[in-house]
Parts: structure tokens; C-alpha cells; sequence
């Protein structure tokens, strides 16, 4: 289901030109297609970041070979740059809250990654400000900072964007895809607009979480268990622009865990939680433009399958709602 035929010369060249695949619980009148990112070696999109932003850092003069990359990180993004430094002679470093993932955080280490865990509590700031200190300590050292760096940005744009358009002829009505640092809607949602600047385009967070803040919306703030997507310190996230959103849907917890065990049983596809929440909101975006309430220049809407649910099968994500995570 890929598109590379010929030999490589390094895992690098694999990232990207990953599948679409239709979810199948969409209205027959406005297919929904997902494009599938653990296809990627380090089985999750952020290994489009992770070789985009360090390739670009190299060529600017950022950091030399040699050097060390240190970033705050709730897993996927740090497997990612992890793949990357270690095929560009670079050391990497990981700041990562307790909370997530123990798959992710082994998988960092076997590429070669030093990890420091920071409380829970302190949440992504604290891992944040502890990435600053440590580089201000070291020579020849660089935070790429996913939640800040516009390059974050950029590789969706010229990489996931293009790759989702050609794959659907240019038959683009809507674009729904979650935030976490908010990186891939937005590169998506730029390539989009610069498309068709009539395409819809919806984030997902979760419910709890305060990206609605973007919009002047009040969301009620709580503890969430979707991993990857949503924030509860909107001034973190940098990259987020309200300008490129017509909509912010809340997906709640439980319809997230209900949808990632549907798309397993029903349609073979074994993703996260932060898969699902979008697969949810993509379908009602469907519904939408199904029944005339959203305006979309094709009847088509794509989303994004950021990982695999293999990362998260120590908590649970296929048991009970009440044992996930519990």
C-alpha cells in the first residue's frame, strides 16, 4: 500500500506517502478517508517532523553535526526526531511528563534517546522549560520546540498536504484533524486553503481540553484520557491560527474509546485514541455536509490517523471504558 518500490538507502527516505483508506461509518453520500501515518518507520506522523525540522536545522546552521537536540516530547514526536538524529550524526534528548505512553518512552531509548521524565502534574510546560535548561547547559545544542517552530508547520504543508491531494484528486471539501501542538492542521489546513480557500476545516480536542479558547468559546476545563491531541494551556500552542478553523469539535472520552474499538472490529484499523476522537468528528462533519449545514466545495472530507493503538496497549485502550487508563 506504499508507494516505495525501489530499495532505500536509509529509513529516512520511507517517511511519508503513507495510505488513504475510506472510514467505512461515514454517510455513503460524503466518503471520509484517513490518511494512515503509521505507515511511517517510527509508526506515527511525527516522524514527518522529526525528519523535516532536523534536515532544515542542519542546512540553516541551528545545530552542527555532532550536536544534540532536546525536546519536549509526549512520545511520538521524540520517536521521530529520535529515527532522525540517529541517521544525522546527532544525539538526541527527551523531556517527557510521567503520564505517557512507557511504549513510547522504550521505543525513544532503543533509537539511542537519553529520557528525563518530568511530574505529571507540572504538565507540558514544565517539560518545556526543563528542554530550555538543559540546552542552555550543553554546547552545540537546540530545543526544535514542536509547539513553537514553524517548521513544525511546514513540513505538513509541503509533505501531508500535497500527499493528501493528490490522493483524492484535488477533491477536497473538508479537512478534520486533531491538535496537539496543532502542527499538522494547521500545514494541512494552509496547503488546503491555498487549494480551495472555500474547503471546511474542523480541529479535534478533547473534551476538557481548551483549544476552543481559540475561538472565544468557554470549553469547561477537566482531565481528559486521549492522548496526543488537546491542551489546558492554550498559550503553549503556538502554532495554532483561528484564522484557518471554521470549527472546533469536543470529542468526549468515551466516544473516542467506543470509536477506536469500532474501527478495530469493524474496519481493521488499529489506531489510538486521538485516531478515533478524529474519526468521530470527521463523521460528523460528513453528516454536515451531507445534510447542507456545512458548505463544503466537495463532498469529500479527509482526516488523519495520526498512530497505531500497539503504543497504548498497556493502559487499556481495548478494554473497558472504566479499566482504559483506570
Amino acid at each position: 500500500m506504499t508507494t516505495h518500490r525501489e530499495p532505500k538507502s536509509s529509513v529516512l527516505e520511507t517517511i511519508g506517502s503513507t495510505p488513504m483508506v475510506e472510514v467505512h461509518a461515514g454517510p455513503d453520500e460524503v466518503p471520509i478517508y484517513a490518511k494512515v501515518e503509521s505507515f511511517n518507520p517510527g509508526a506515527s506522523i511525527k516522524d514527518r517532523i522529526g525528519k523535516y525540522m532536523l534536515e532544515q536545522m542542519l542546512e540553516q546552521g541551528d545545530i552542527e553535526p555532532g550536536g544534540t537536540v532536546i525536546e519536549p516530547t509526549a512520545g511520538n514526536t521524540g520517536i521521530g526526531i529520535a529515527i532522525a538524529a540517529g541517521q544525522l550524526d546527532l544525539d538526541a534528548v527527551f523531556v517527557v511528563p510521567e503520564r505517557f505512553s512507557v511504549e513510547k518512552q522504550q521505543l525513544m531509548a532503543a533509537l539511542g534517546a537519553d529520557i528525563i521524565n518530568t511530574p505529571t502534574e507540572d504538565g507540558m510546560k514544565r517539560a518545556i522549560d526543563r528542554a530550555h535548561e538543559l540546552a542552555e547547559e550543553l554546547d552545540n545544542a537546540v530545543v526544535p520546540q514542536q509547539f513553537s517552530n514553524p517548521l513544525n508547520t511546514e513540513a505538513h504543508y509541503e509533505t501531508t498536504g500535497p500527499e493528501i491531494y493528490g490522493a483524492l484528486d484535488e477533491e477536497v471539501g473538508a479537512i478534520v484533524a486533531g491538535c496537539g501542538t496543532a502542527g499538522t492542521l494547521m500545514g494541512v489546513a494552509r496547503y488546503a486553503r491555498d487549494q480551495d480557500p472555500e474547503v471546511y476545516v474542523a480541529a479535534v480536542e478533547p473534551e476538557g481540553s481548551l483549544y476552543s479558547r481559540h475561538l472565544g468559546e468557554e470549553p469547561e476545563e477537566g482531565e481528559y484520557k486521549i492522548e496526543g491531541i488537546g491542551t489546558h494551556d492554550p498559550d503553549t500552542n503556538e502554532l495554532f491560527d483561528p484564522d484557518l478553523v471554521d470549527e472546533i469539535i469536543q470529542v468526549p472520552d468515551r466516544k473516542a474509546h467506543e470509536e477506536a474499538k469500532r474501527l478495530a472490529s469493524e474496519e481493521g484499523q488499529l489506531v489510538a485514541t486521538s485516531a478515533s476522537a478524529a474519526s468521530v468528528a470527521a463523521q460528523q462533519v460528513a453528516a454536515g455536509i451531507k445534510s447542507g449545514e456545512i458548505d463544503a466545495p466537495h463532498d469529500t472530507v479527509a482526516t488523519i490517523f495520526p498512530d497505531s493503538s500497539e503504543r497504548y496497549l498497556s493502559k487499556g485502550i481495548y478494554r473497558t471504558y472504566e479499566e482504559w487508563e483506570g
